[in-house]
């Protein structure tokens, strides 16, 4: 890993931001762009800054597709593919920039790439998705994974919905987890049956579920019954659950799923237990109430807080 470069002015959010790259580029893509490219820059060695930068001002010109799909393939060769590794403050910054951004996961030519991408964005925002929709589909899997984690960057983000739909569907769980993990397109702008079936995709492809975000405020009754009958499915073929389902069953949970979480609070196994109580806590129902009350222990963990859905796993 070169040093890092001392580029403390690079990558503030302005709302006063003028492009340097294209005037039909809009301020806040252009926050986003200088943002993305400080961080790169940052990490980079000298020379890999400066090829960076020039396919920034080219592609923020008038580029042409060749000038996009070469300066995409060359990314990683040029900047890497280390951790972006983000700081404390950089990260307040990715939140400030665009509500809900979290690239704390995002490597250095992830970052590369989305800024790439948005600098040839300029103003059309169906010409852009054109051009998206053609990387999409000649893209690799690393690609995919960059272009999928760019969502919630994009100009006019409904033009994008049935690419993230796409994304959700798939059986690659690389893939899957680059929409539905710490991104907030999902929670934006999927109606209840997409984010239902996301949700449920998630137990499916094995993916957890509290990197969702938005998994408490869009939990909804519909999911409610789909997570019971699919847990009630695999426990008549006798495959694990995983506990954190429970968490989405809880708000909303009908007689029956009562009566399944009343089981699971004698289950042999702690964490199955731990989920029950919690998933009981969130139910306003007497019958919740009553079953929880049984179970002393729990029930004051609960209440203090030493027992949340984050400290679920610890024994």
């Amino acid at each position: 890993m070169p040093p890092r470069l001392n580029l403390s002015g690079i990558g503030q959010v302005s709302c006063q931001t003028t492009s340097i790259y294209g005037a039909a580029m809009t301020t806040s893509t252009q926050s986003l762009i200088d943002l993305l490219t400080g961080w790169v820059v940052a990490r980079s060695t000298e020379d890999a800054a400066a090829w960076f930068r020039g396919e920034i001002k080219r592609l923020g010109a008038s580029p042409t597709e060749k000038d996009v799909y070469l300066a995409l393939g060359y990314a990683t060769r040029k900047l890497g593919k280390a951790d972006l590794d983000l700081s404390p403050e950089e990260r307040a910054r990715a939140a400030a920039a665009r509500s809900g951004w979290d690239p704390s996961d995002w490597s250095i030519d992830q970052a590369g790439r989305i800024a790439l991408v948005l600098a040839s964005s300029r103003s059309d925002a169906h010409a852009f998705r054109k051009r998206l929709e053609q990387l999409f589909n000649t893209a690799d899997i690393g690609e995919l994974i960059a272009f999928y984690r760019g969502l919630p960057l994009y100009p006019e983000p409904s033009l994008h919905l049935p690419r993230a739909r796409e994304g959700t569907r798939s059986a690659m769980q690389p893939i899957f987890e680059a929409v539905a993990h710490r991104n907030p397109y999902p929670k934006e702008n999927f109606d209840e049956n997409a984010w239902n079936q996301m949700v449920l995709k998630a137990l499916f492809v094995g993916s957890r579920l509290a990197p969702i975000q938005g998994l408490d405020e869009r939990a909804n009754p519909p999911l409610m019954r789909m997570l019971c009958d699919y847990a009630r499915e695999r426990r008549a073929a006798g495959r694990p659950v995983a506990p954190e389902l429970w968490r989405c069953v809880g708000p909303f949970a009908d007689a029956s799923a009562i009566a399944d979480l009343a089981a699971l609070l004698t289950s042999p196994d702690v964490t199955e237990r731990r989920a029950a109580a919690l998933a009981l806590s969130a139910s306003r129902t007497d019958a919740a109430s009553s079953a929880l009350s049984s179970h002393e222990g729990l029930l004051q963990d609960v209440k203090t807080g030493r027992l949340t859905w984050s400290s679920l796993d610890a024994k």
